[in-house]
């Protein structure tokens, strides 16, 4: 019979702690799952640019979608704005792969039309669609935050622009052939730089994240943080909160459209029309945003309210006005029906 000191101590038998997951990378990772739980298909594209916000949506995507027997592909788009574009785009690549992820890079050429920001961003929808396409991906996953989407809606508030631009950048949305989604609106900025200090990934800093030439820039730089310290914080949390209200409410707007547009729109020579007296019968809010659908649908142009609101005239104010010019089009009053014709 052996002695008490043949015995192995307590202590000898305790298996060491795991180190606990950080907080951020535990909420990524969360946002992420229930994401690609809402995505049927084996393949997501995952738009890597390299920064913070990117860096931390590729490592939960990369950590999460092998459990759900999906592969990851991460597509870096080298708009070739800087000298070492091509390097820091093959860097976010190579990153990538050491996590299990395909990558491959896309050189775009960026045009000048809408400004240098609305070039960039056209260029690069249109890779990273192409791209998923290709592939043959079921959705592709982009990394906007919470404060994206507060920005989002500051400029949107700047323009004066209508509920649907305040709604900001929805979390899932598709198009006619590419599904687009946003797991991290939730998530703060602040806490995907948390995410690749706990990861051990080193962001690319765009240097056009700091230049003031750009509005976006101003308001992440200037705007938000007076608004913080004029009126407490909470400013970022509470647009955001605003974007997905208006959100709900357009989505309300449309279901309303499509029930009404059927029984009141019909076809006309070289174009569309609907019934004066049912949009009479509409309060204002509908009445435009059913103006402003049916244009879009058929010409596939976006009004201004200015431009709504003289269609809106042909109803409402009939003095026998004349045709009223729009992108592509033209709106006229005729027996009974606004007609709106290719111009």
């Amino acid at each position: 019979m052996g002695n008490a000191a043949d015995k192995p101590s307590p202590a000898a038998t305790v298996k060491p702690m795991r180190p606990s997951l950080h907080p951020a990378v535990a909420d990524v990772r969360r946002r992420v799952r229930e994401a690609l739980g809402r995505i049927d298909g084996d393949l997501v594209v995952v738009a890597l640019s390299g920064g913070a916000d990117s860096l931390a949506l590729l490592a939960a995507t990369a950590f999460e979608a092998p459990k759900r027997g999906m592969r990851v592909l991460a597509v870096t788009v080298d708009h070739g704005l800087q000298a070492d574009s091509a390097q820091v785009a093959e860097a976010a690549a190579s990153v990538a792969r050491a996590r299990g992820a395909e990558a491959r890079v896309v050189r775009v050429e960026v045009g000048a039309e809408g400004g240098p920001e609305a070039a960039a961003r056209e260029a690069r929808y249109a890779a990273l669609r192409d791209a998923a396409t290709t592939a043959g991906a079921a959705a592709v996953l982009l990394a906007h935050t919470l404060d994206d989407q507060a920005e989002t809606v500051l400029l949107g508030l700047a323009r004066g622009a209508g509920a649907t631009s305040l709604a900001g950048m929805a979390p899932d949305r598709a198009d006619d052939d590419m599904r687009w989604v946003r797991p991290l609106l939730g998530v703060r900025r602040a806490d995907t730089r948390a995410v690749c200090e706990a990861e051990g990934l080193t962001p690319w800093e765009d240097p056009h994240n700091d230049d003031p030439a750009f509005a976006r820039v101003r308001v992440r730089t200037r705007v938000l943080p007076v608004l913080e310290a004029e009126l407490g914080p909470g400013v970022a949390e509470a647009l955001a909160r605003t974007a997905e209200q208006l959100r709900e409410d357009a989505a309300a707007f449309e279901e309303m459209i499509e029930e009404t547009i059927e029984d009141i729109v019909e076809p006309a020579e070289a174009g569309i029309a609907i019934s004066v007296a049912a949009l009479a019968a509409n309060p204002p809010a509908l009445r435009h945003r059913i103006i402003r659908h049916v244009v879009a649908s058929e010409f596939h142009v976006s009004l201004t309210r200015a431009q709504t609101l003289e269609v809106a005239r042909l109803v409402t104010d009939w003095r026998g006005q004349g045709p009223i010019d729009l992108p592509g089009c033209r709106a006229s009053r005729v027996a009974g029906r606004i007609e709106v014709t290719a111009s």
